[in-house]
């Protein structure tokens, strides 16, 4: 009886232990992300805030002039959704290199086992029911591959040019980053520009409408001149509703690119781009620019890694048409007591060598290495377009560079001297000299001279931004001649 109930509280002992362990759950609890927009789409968000890192790193960048735009890309390298993914991707490349890496070495495992079993009397050579107890403990290895080819080798070469590659992707990505964040704030910058243009034009117009109504109560103009003037009112306000839904817009999607809600004081303001300061100052380019710098972009640099990880893949497929050798090894004690399991006598061991010979494998073998070298031709391809299409936009934005001043200059030129014929056309209209057609047509072509000039300053500014990042991130001057940056204007 006392030995039935000594049963059963092992059997309710490991019953409990079995449950207890099935509870178990090591998994994270999930919880939904929060925070990530405000409670309403029309509410204001509390601004993020820079990590000190990504401050220092926005520092460096001597190429913007412009302090808060600075501040702004910290921001965006601090909380921009795609610049995590591309750092956990590198997190991840590295664990998987990691993981290649150990086929390197043996695998050593411990393990312990304790069997008890009953054998049935009709099932026992001696007619006898029996139980039999076995303890063993045991260190070894299993399935050890002798690595006399490469395999494992270019495999795990082929893990680190991945991991490699993964680390220009990220570059890659901060560089676009940094180049997207300073072209939504440069556009919201124009945007503004243009509103308030819009915004001044309306308040002229509208004065200039109330002195035509007068005018016209009085009978000293006509009608037609009346609505034609109302036309040029009607106008601006479209303008004004326009560009103010634009500037939201250019507002929602410079945050995104941030990543949260930016300080009003890092916004730019309508006068940014007329202030005569270049937000995006770059050192003087080099002429000829040696065609070697463009060989340092990242997307480049991550197109050479994995031309590097197809070549070792090359070897390790080839590899599969030789002998493979695998070691499996253990040395343990095993005994029927628990108390005499490491006793004398009682010591075991085992060491077991694999050779297997690939012998019929249906062309398997063959068809891989014809898939790596395959992939390797194609990784060719994919780097020598790479480079075809860095030396394209590199020359597509010099020859644009070496005109801006021109345009400029012309442009500004315009926006005088149809200033001027504005004035003359509505001096000579007051005078009774000319009709109101050629005070319009000259309104109009004040107001589109003005708009283009801004457009010009915004396409400027971003041939500076879209320069650097063509260059893989490198200052023009710095890059080509190793001198420092000092953040002079071309």
């Amino acid at each position: 009886m006392k030995r039935l109930m000594m049963k059963t509280s092992t059997v309710a002992a490991a019953a409990a232990l079995t449950a207890l362990l099935a509870g178990c759950n090591l998994a994270p609890r999930y919880q939904t992300p929060q925070g990530a927009v405000p409670d309403t789409v029309t509410a204001r968000a509390t601004p993020v805030v820079a990590s000190e890192a990504a401050l220092q790193q926005a520092q460096a960048l001597q190429w913007l002039q412009s302090a808060p735009l600075r501040d702004v890309v910290a921001l965006a390298l601090t909380h921009n959704r795609d610049l995590r993914v591309a750092i956990e991707n590198i997190e991840k490349a590295r664990a998987q290199y990691g993981i290649t890496r150990a086929d390197l070495l043996p695998s050593v495992t411990a393990q312990a086992q304790g069997n008890r079993a009953r054998t049935a009397a009709d099932l026992s050579s001696t007619g006898a029911s029996t139980t039999t107890t076995q303890y063993t403990a045991q260190l070894g290895f299993a399935s050890y591959e002798v690595d006399l080819w490469g395999r494992i080798r270019n495999l795990n070469d082929a893990a680190l040019q991945q991991f490699l590659q993964s680390q220009d992707n990220q570059r890659n990505v901060q560089l676009g980053l940094v180049a997207d964040v300073a072209t939504a704030w440069l556009t919201l910058a124009a945007d503004q520009a243009r509103l308030q243009l819009a915004q001044d034009t309306l308040a002229s117009r509208e004065k200039a409408f109330a002195l035509t109504q007068r005018m016209h109560q009085i009978g000293s103009t006509s009608g037609l001149v009346l609505a034609q003037n109302q036309t040029t009112v009607d106008t601006a306000r479209g303008d004004v509703a326009s560009y103010t839904a634009q500037v939201d817009r250019d507002r929602n999607a410079l945050q995104l690119l941030v990543g949260g809600s930016v300080p009003q004081n890092l916004l730019p303001s309508a006068q940014t781009l007329a202030g005569g300061t270049d937000s995006a100052a770059l050192l003087p380019v080099p002429t000829p620019l040696p065609s070697s710098v463009l060989l340092q972009r990242p997307d480049i640099q991550a197109a050479e890694h994995n031309l590097r990880a197809m070549d070792a893949n090359i070897g390790a497929a080839r590899a599969a048409l030789f002998p493979t050798i695998s070691l499996t090894a253990s040395v343990g004690t095993g005994s029927r007591e628990l108390d005499a399991l490491f006793g004398s006598g009682n010591r075991t061991w085992s060491f077991v060598p694999l050779v297997k010979l690939p012998i019929f494998d249906g062309g398997r073998n063959r068809a891989n290495i014809e898939v790596a070298e395959s992939n390797q031709r194609i990784a060719v391809s994919q780097y020598e377009k790479a480079v075809q299409t860095a030396f394209k936009e590199t020359a597509d934005v010099l020859a644009d560079r070496a005109q801006w001043g021109n345009r400029l200059q012309a442009q500004t030129s315009m926006v005088a001297n149809t200033q001027k014929a504005f004035d003359l056309s509505d001096a000579r209209f007051k005078a009774g000299v000319d009709n109101y057609l050629t005070v319009l047509d000259a309104q109009r072509s004040l107001y589109t001279a003005q708009q283009t000039l801004i457009g010009l300053r915004l396409s400027e500014q971003l041939n500076r931004v879209t320069l650097w990042k063509v260059l893989g991130g490198e200052q023009p001057g710095a890059a080509a001649t190793g001198v420092a940056p000092t953040g002079a204007a071309s």
